[in-house]
């Protein structure tokens, strides 16, 4: 399968056409909600490039202190990166994070609010369905790089992946779940639950509570999935990433049910 095409002298890749694809598709979702909260909708639009400039800042700074151990095996550490600042902005050539990209386009969004005196927690819930509809998108542009993909298995849904692109210590394996379907899904079910929570209790909900149901929704299924990834970062014998994830849905729960507790 192509992973892009050529234009002249520039190989344009399908991993970052699906991934503005999901970017324009989740601005829209927001520009939707914020049509339907009686907020400014070309605000969206302004914030865009903030949100993007900080989401990918972000990304690639979650990948460069958290490398997966195929890369760590390759000598390709938090610590090469510090010695190569050249290949810090190299994204090109692959290493972005979704921890870091909702870091950093969050509080690309906290700087945008406060320079518009716009209300920050109003426009995290304005933005949660978008995001997570982003990320559905965006998933699919691993399967195009035939990577994030889970354990081997034979079920018929499995997908093959090609020798060059096995990890090290399965190469006899030929067919993985797809971790990236999986997550694609569950990122849709997030964006459904948020738009009918934003409607059903709209008169009960608090700003802010719309996106810190993103982050329990989110990071829950993260968790889970994590266990079937092969290819993940650890500290010691962490997984980086699913215990980050878990703190985030334990804090973000802790917070919905105090800030509801108090008005009951």
């Amino acid at each position: 399968m192509p992973t892009g095409f050529q234009i002249g002298p520039i190989f344009v890749r399908y991993y970052g056409i699906i991934l503005m694809i999901g970017v324009v598709a989740g601005a829209f979702l927001a520009e939707r909600e914020a049509k339907r909260r009686k907020q400014d909708p070309d605000a969206v639009w302004d914030g865009l490039f903030w949100v993007l400039i900080g989401g990918i800042v972000g990304a690639r700074l979650w990948h460069i202190f958290t490398p997966a151990e195929s890369l760590v095996a390759q000598g390709i550490t938090t610590k090469y990166y510090l010695t190569h600042p050249l290949d810090m902005l190299a994204i090109w050539h692959g290493g972005l994070g979704i921890p870091g990209a909702v870091i950093g386009g969050v509080l690309a969004l906290f700087l945008f609010c406060r320079k518009k005196k716009f209300s920050f927690a109003v426009w995290t819930d304005i933005t949660a369905p978008g995001l997570a509809l982003g990320q559905a998108i965006g998933r699919w542009g691993n399967f195009i790089n035939q990577e994030l993909y889970g354990r081997p298995t034979d079920l018929p849904w499995g997908i093959y992946i090609k020798p060059e692109n096995r990890l090290s210590g399965f190469m006899e394996y030929t067919r993985f779940h797809p971790l990236f379907l999986y997550e694609s899904l569950w990122n849709l079910v997030n964006m459904a639950f948020l738009l009918w929570l934003g409607k059903r209790y709209k008169d009960r909900l608090k700003s802010g509570d719309i996106f810190l149901s993103y982050l329990v929704i989110y990071p829950i299924g993260r968790f889970f999935l994590e266990f079937l990834r092969l290819d993940v970062p650890h500290i010691g014998s962490i997984d980086t990433n699913q215990m980050f994830m878990a703190l985030v849905a334990v804090v973000s729960g802790i917070a919905l049910f105090i800030r509801h507790r108090k008005s009951t």
